[in-house]
């Protein structure tokens, strides 16, 4: 058995007895002010004391927001006069996300607040969901005057289709790393569970969008009542804001949601990625910039 070599002598554990000629690292040491004053994931409150806080979080002073469904302001109430450059616009103003007046890279970040419950797309009247502030969006999507363009689809998949719709214009006004700001919530449809946050993160990353940063908004009164012959799952009480990143200029993805074992070699998953396949990069954009959906087959075609 080879013994030791013990001729040398071990170095001294004491920082203060290391000589000069073993030079050791200084240690790191911790940065910024101790406090407790942070902004948190999850918050019981409204839309109005959540969303001043993605802001002060994301968004610097002085940047110029556009707001695509400005509504009744119901987001701004509490955000500062003059502390952003706000470009407000709605369906009820007549301004529809899918061709916006304001010029390419212009934003610095944008902010979509889509209906997200499928009963705000029906297609007559008596069927209708909703009202209130998304009384602009009943007459865009139902039997009524006004339009929105579309490709048809039904339920949940009306308000994807929403969603993704405006994948385009928010692109282009985007400035390269401008934030894209999103409002959802996840709902059941035909008693199937649909997670609106997640697939809208998948379909968002396939155009150069990062997921940096979540909240949840959990709602403070009671649901209302509503007759049940047996509940099958848990009543919704949360929402979120999902904050992107615009990173689709840069030469490849630096970051994503995703494991790169996940996104690659499982086939169920690349599976998954096909369902945003060839129709869904038709319609909304293509995504050549993008190293990691580069492979034909995940396109479907």
């Amino acid at each position: 058995m080879k013994r030791m070599d013990t001729s040398e002598p071990m170095l001294p554990l004491d920082a203060e007895d290391v000589p000069a000629s073993h030079p050791r690292a200084p240690r790191r040491r911790q940065g910024g002010v101790a406090s407790t004053d942070v902004v948190m994931s999850a918050h019981m409150a409204d839309n109005a004391e959540v969303f001043p806080q993605v802001l002060g979080l994301h968004v610097e002073k002085g940047a110029t927001v556009a707001d695509l469904t400005y509504g009744k302001e119901v987001f701004w109430r509490n955000v500062p006069a003059g502390a952003y450059r706000l470009l407000p616009s709605d369906l009820k103003l007549g301004q529809c996300w899918r061709a916006l007046p304001y010029e390419d890279a212009s934003v610095d970040a944008v902010v979509f607040d889509p209906p997200y419950m499928e009963g705000l797309y029906r297609r007559t009247k008596d069927a209708l969901a909703g009202s209130g502030t998304h009384r602009a969006f009943q007459e865009a999507y139902s039997n009524g005057s006004v339009r929105a363009e579309g490709s048809g689809r039904k339920y949940h998949d009306a308000v994807l289709e929403a969603y993704l719709s405006v994948i385009p214009e928010a692109k282009r006004i985007l400035r390269p790393s401008g934030r894209f700001i999103v409002k959802c919530q996840d709902e059941v449809s035909a008693n199937r569970q649909k997670l609106t946050h997640v697939e809208l993160i998948w379909a968002y990353e396939a155009h150069g969008f990062y997921c940096k940063d979540l909240f949840v908004v959990v709602r403070r009164n009671a649901p209302v009542v509503s007759r049940l012959l047996k509940q099958e799952h848990a009543r919704k009480n949360h929402s979120y804001f999902l904050v992107f990143q615009r990173q689709d200029h840069r030469r490849r993805i630096d970051y994503s949601n995703f494991s790169p074992w996940l996104r690659d070699d499982l086939e169920i998953l690349g599976t998954a990625t096909v369902c945003f396949s060839s129709e869904f990069f038709a319609q909304y954009g293509q995504t050549e910039t993008l190293p990691w959906i580069d492979n034909p087959s995940r396109k479907g075609v």
